[in-house]
């Protein structure tokens, strides 16, 4: 498992966030000045200078039920509300789209230039905001001087991490159907033509050598597929033609979007919670320990915050079925603890926990993973 992934897995999914809630703030005709303030607000979180340097920190990716957690705190960042079933189908589209992306990558550092696509749009949206503007350069600089050193060891360990994060997320997706790069039970098909990675030739070709080196003969093969000669390197600057097109905004041109849960996915969920056997009491303990720290608050979707709500679905009544359908494992209630409320009570819980800091150090370190950046984002 490579330490060096979690800062692309971030970037890349909170891009195809921005598309989607692009795509729905205009479908829904939202009014400019509101749509604009969404995406701004979002994008200034999503690069605030403290949390990014949590999130370039060497470290193991979070679970899936952290990172859902990050992304739902992130896509309400603003005066937009979504209520729990069309985050759910944000959050399905963003895992399925990038997962389509790594699978697709002739080599594992085309991984770079996918998340550089990603960069250009988000650098795009802002371009009339130049405070935020400056937070995304600072990213490109971080992303350029931490990745382009790396061995293509290095990034092969990426890609099998960020697959092993994916393997069990089978969602379908309608455009990837109609497309028919993904099959009825949510597995992609890999294509058998197109250019071949760079740095490789076409195969078909097989060549015997002797001990000396020297070739002795050649023998021709069918390879089953239609390849032609690699592309030309993308850039890997700020600046600069990328070439390949996986991680652009595939809904910029207007089109209904449906997830639907495979047969497989709804039986890996099944199994999952057999197998997981999660603890009973595990959210009682979470409620217990907010209120020692000063407070609890849950997050209920369709609140009355001032604002307004997006939807995924086409109607009201789509969204509810897809709430009601939706396998419990498969969402996620988000609950936020503000430990802040009671000065008193954190003075002396501070002092408490003072007291273990040497003997709980290693252990505590452990079992709170994810948990700088939560607290990082409640302070946002």
């Amino acid at each position: 498992m490579s330490t060096r992934t979690l800062p692309l897995l971030f970037i890349n999914l909170g891009g195809e966030m921005l598309y989607i809630l692009d795509q729905r703030l205009r479908a829904q005709n939202i009014p400019t000045d509101k749509a604009k303030k969404v995406m701004n607000d979002i994008i200034t979180t999503m690069f605030n200078k403290k949390f990014l340097e949590e999130l370039f920190k060497p470290q193991e990716l979070y679970s899936k039920k952290a990172l859902r957690t990050v992304f739902d705190r992130l896509a309400h960042a603003s005066i937009m509300r979504l209520n729990q079933a069309s985050m759910d189908k944000l959050y399905d589209l963003m895992t399925m789209a990038f997962k389509y992306q790594v699978l697709l990558c002739p080599r594992p550092k085309d991984i770079l230039l996918v998340s550089f696509n990603h960069m250009d749009a988000i650098k795009d949206f802002v371009k009339d905001t130049p405070s935020i503007l400056s937070q995304v350069d600072e990213t490109y600089q971080q992303l350029i001087e931490m990745y382009t050193p790396l061995s293509n060891g290095e990034f092969q360990l990426i890609r099998q991490t960020l697959l092993i994060f994916f393997q069990d997320m089978h969602i379908r997706v309608s455009i990837f159907l109609k497309d028919k790069v993904q099959n009825s039970n949510g597995r992609f098909v890999l294509p058998t033509s197109g250019p071949v990675p760079r740095g490789t030739q076409i195969p078909g070709l097989i060549r015997i050598f002797s001990c000396a080196g020297e070739e002795l003969t050649r023998l021709q093969f069918n390879n089953g597929g239609n390849y032609c000669s690699a592309l030309q390197e993308g850039s890997f600057e700020i600046f600069g033609d990328r070439i390949t097109k996986l991680g652009t905004n595939m809904y910029s041109v207007s089109r209904p979007v449906e997830t639907h849960m495979s047969g497989t996915s709804k039986s890996s969920a099944q199994h999952t919670k057999v197998s997981a056997a999660p603890n009973p009491l595990a959210k009682e303990e979470l409620n217990l320990l907010a209120r020692l720290m000063g407070g609890l608050e849950v997050q209920k979707p369709g609140s009355t915050d001032t604002g307004f709500r997006v939807n995924l679905f086409a109607t009201d009544e789509e969204e509810e079925e897809a709430l009601i359908s939706r396998p419990d494992e498969l969402s996620y209630g988000v609950i936020n603890i503000q430990a802040t409320k009671d000065q008193q009570t954190n003075a002396e819980l501070a002092k408490i926990m003072g007291e273990f800091t040497e003997s709980g150090d290693q252990s505590s370190s452990a079992s709170s993973k994810g948990d700088d950046l939560l607290a990082m984002m409640d302070g946002l």
